[in-house]
């Protein structure tokens, strides 16, 4: 079966943007001119889902705004000739079929894709975190799905992290079977340099089955109640296999302050209208450390 539908998770606090994130939605934040979640959005699109359920809660309003069309804006662009800009405003609602769903409380990521259960039906689905910002030359999800049409198993996405890194992400321990494709054997959330395995992460691109709902279900619930994906995926390894792929692009962190400040430099310097600007600004600064 296709993968026409992807969860993507957007019920946090966005407690590292504070206070930013008071009233603001973290997923509306813009790289650029563009919300966080929409680059998501536009990611899912780009590898061929069709439909996509927005985890989300009571004060993110906003956020189903974005992608609801806007008779009044575009008749004021009409009015003004500003075609292009009308053109890139009328193609967000039109990006994919979306539903917003309501997680009551954030119990974690493993409990936030419990919420797409119905959403999901008896179908293969993708994952996504909006926090992660990925610049690929083929969507990274499409690179996951493409795995997945091989394997119809799970598939994860993988990159490599550093020692702090190790203190952030879920790390695996995996066997490498092709050039970028592994077998996972196990994972642990967020294990420190220490206790890690490889220098393997798990980096907020999914494709699951719908028995990932049952292993959900069954996994104890964690720290402050929590449900984690990753206890998940960790159940789902014993009685199956779970590939993970090492991911072509370059991906952006944008749930860190810093990685949101990297995602905007790069991205600018993409844009011709920003890029020897910038690059002039850059040098002008005569940046050292003091």
């Amino acid at each position: 079966m296709r993968i026409r539908k992807a969860l993507i998770p957007a019920a946090g606090l966005g407690t590292r943007f504070l206070p930013a994130t008071k009233a603001l939605p973290k997923e509306m934040l813009a790289v650029i001119d563009k919300p966080v979640i929409q680059y998501a959005v536009e990611e899912a699109a780009g590898s061929g889902i069709e439909s996509i359920g927005i985890i989300t809660s009571r004060r993110k309003a906003i956020m189903e705004e974005h992608f609801r069309p806007s008779p009044e804006l575009a008749g004021v662009l009409t009015e003004k000739g500003k075609s292009e800009l009308l053109k890139e405003v009328e193609g967000i609602p039109r990006l994919a079929a979306l539903s917003f769903i309501l997680q009551p409380e954030p119990l974690g990521l493993g409990h936030a894709v419990l919420m797409g259960k119905e959403f999901v039906g008896e179908e293969p689905f993708a994952v996504l975190n909006p926090d992660t910002i990925y610049d690929c030359p083929i969507p990274c999800l499409k690179q996951l799905m493409d795995v997945y049409e091989e394997k119809r198993t799970p598939v994860i996405v993988l990159g490599r992290i550093d020692a702090e890194g190790t203190k952030k992400y879920g790390v695996v321990k995996a066997r490498q079977v092709s050039d970028r494709v592994f077998q996972v054997l196990d994972v642990a959330e967020k294990p420190g340099p220490e206790k890690a395995f490889s220098d393997l992460a798990v980096l907020g691109r999914y494709v699951f089955e719908p028995d990932i709902f049952e292993a959900l279900r069954k996994i104890p619930h964690g720290r402050s109640g929590e449900i984690q994906l990753t206890d998940a995926i960790k159940s789902l390894i014993e009685t199956q296999a779970v590939y993970g792929v090492l991911f072509e692009g370059r991906r952006y962190d944008a749930g860190d302050k810093f990685g949101y400040i990297e995602a905007t430099i790069n991205f600018a310097l993409k844009r011709p209208e920003f890029r020897s600007r910038l690059l002039e600004l850059l040098n002008s600064l005569n940046l050292k450390d003091e």
